[in-house]
């Protein structure tokens, strides 16, 4: 039997999701929670296999950073990321943070269940939509977007100056600028604003409208 934890902020999507899985035979959800310190807690009582983790868990929770939480657990347990974004930037974090799978939450049930069997195997799981991310990253690894150029890239997306930037990123003006140099080169745009617009259209980054 796996044992099944289920993080996510939303008390009817957790439902939704409870509901499939322990009508699966082999599955049993031994535990929920809407925040990452209320998951840290009952994993650490409840011992799942596999915690399936949503990424946005609200009130400034970060479900990235519960899976770093998570897999620094002895021992640790699998993590599988179910949730609505499909960025480059969300997909190359949650990965590094130690997540085993990726997947959105438009996925059918039994590509699920067979997810959660083979992320409690050890083995990767990865939607189509992750997998061609991290395709286009091998690829062509000139072009790629660093992860301290999302970071620049996400602050642009809030209104941030090169100041703000700066102070943020612990960085001087003068390496802002250099980043923005090679953001636009990378983009293929000669503006801040497009240099926005070109990555949220690219899934580099999230639109936060």
């Amino acid at each position: 039997m796996i044992r099944i934890v289920l993080v996510d902020d939303h008390p009817v999507v957790r439902a939704g999701v409870r509901a499939l899985l322990d009508g699966e035979p082999g599955l049993s959800v031994v535990g929920e929670a809407g925040d990452a310190s209320s998951a840290i807690r009952l994993i650490d009582t409840a011992a799942p296999d596999v915690v399936v983790v949503d990424l946005n868990l609200g009130a400034g929770d970060d479900g990235i950073e519960l899976t770093r939480a998570v897999r620094a657990r002895v021992p640790a347990p699998e993590v599988l990321i179910l949730t609505t974004y499909d960025t480059e930037a969300d997909v190359v974090r949650s990965l590094d943070a130690g997540a085993r799978g990726y997947l959105l939450k438009d996925v059918p049930a039994d590509e699920l269940f067979s997810a959660i069997r083979r992320t409690a195997r050890g083995e990767p799981v990865l939607a189509a939509q992750a997998a061609a991310t991290l395709v286009r990253r091998s690829t062509a690894p000139e072009g790629a977007v660093t992860e301290r150029e999302v970071e620049v890239l996400e602050l642009l997306a809030r209104g941030s100056s090169n100041r703000d930037l700066a102070r943020a990123l612990f960085i001087s003006e003068a390496t802002v600028k250099s980043h923005l140099a090679h953001l636009y080169t990378k983009l293929g745009v000669d503006s801040r604003a497009a240099a926005v617009s070109v990555a949220i259209e690219r899934r580099i980054i999230r639109h936060r409208g």
